[in-house]
């Protein structure tokens, strides 16, 4: 017995030796700077000096005084409310073409997948040069059928469209999710649609969306987590919130809270309050699933 137990005692003290470098990493790295913020969030600190203990203050004057943190927190909401359903739609409907059964039909989703894993900095320098208003482009292919394209990123609407569009370039990456998706759809649905005299139409508004339900459940939420930590693509290509603040999202302002004015304590309570607000939004729309939502065939 004893032997035995010394042998399980050194298998555990093995196993969290190889363990030891991520477990250092992530105590060091993300739960002591986890609740570090919180303590920041209620002091001023600017890096240079010790930080001094203000209570709320910095909750108080975000919510009530900051106007740039309300509209900040208004393109970024926009931006979640317009580009990740426009992601579903161009995710869902982009997967529903690829699943045909068609030569070549690899070729075309590898095609369509590339651009969501190029690096964000390096679409973000492609976009500045499609989108420029004398060379980019659009606008020169808009110029052969008789249009005259807008400055996209120097006029204050079109600024921030240009950046859902650049959204709506990497749907890619949750259309191979969407695909599978569709992959997992048990085909004796599709027979007995058929026997009851549906058709294409039918087909995919009482079996395809249904069955896909959970898949676009799971975007939905990653769509929105990201969507309200959009950065770098602003940071990019409009560093200064682009015109009239129109793509000034929150986390470009919260960078510059803590980075260009050393304003951590600032910083850490935006961090905080953005942490919450994603919070709620997802417990929201966990709550909505039973409504909506349908598990399995």
């Amino acid at each position: 017995m004893p032997s035995r137990a010394n042998h399980r005692i050194r298998n555990n003290l093995t196993a969290y030796l190889f363990l030891s470098p991520w477990l250092v990493g992530l105590l060091a790295f993300t739960i002591w700077p986890f609740f570090q913020s919180i303590y920041l969030s209620f002091t001023r600190y600017n890096i240079v000096t010790t930080p001094k203990w203000v209570g709320i203050a910095n909750y108080r004057m975000l919510l009530t005084q900051d106007e740039l943190f309300w509209r900040s927190a208004w393109v970024t909401v926009k931006y979640a409310c317009v580009s990740v359903p426009l992601g579903i739609v161009f995710g869902v409907g982009l997967a529903m073409l690829l699943n045909a059964n068609v030569r070549g039909i690899a070729l075309f989703r590898t095609i369509f997948y590339l651009p969501s894993i190029v690096p964000t900095v390096a679409t973000s320098v492609l976009f500045i040069w499609l989108l420029n208003p004398n060379i980019g482009l659009v606008n020169r292919l808009l110029g052969l059928v008789g249009i005259t394209g807008p400055a996209w990123l120097n006029t204050a609407p079109w600024a921030f469209y240009s950046l859902v569009m650049m959204a709506l370039w990497g749907v890619g990456g949750s259309m191979v999710i969407y695909l599978a998706g569709l992959k997992d759809i048990p085909r004796h649905l599709y027979e007995a649609a058929d026997l009851d005299g549906a058709g294409a139409f039918g087909k995919m508004v009482h079996v395809t969306l249904p069955m896909m339900t959970p898949v676009i459940f799971f975007n939905l939420v990653m769509g929105i987590i990201g969507a309200f930590q959009t950065f770098t693509q602003a940071y990019v290509i409009t560093p200064n919130g682009g015109p009239q603040d129109s793509t000034y999202f929150y986390s470009l302002y919260l960078y510059n809270r803590a980075w260009k004015y050393l304003d951590m304590g600032y910083a850490s309570a935006m961090a905080w309050m953005l942490f919450l607000v994603i919070v709620v939004l997802t417990a929201v729309v966990f709550r909505t699933q039973r409504r909506w939502v349908h598990y399995g065939g």
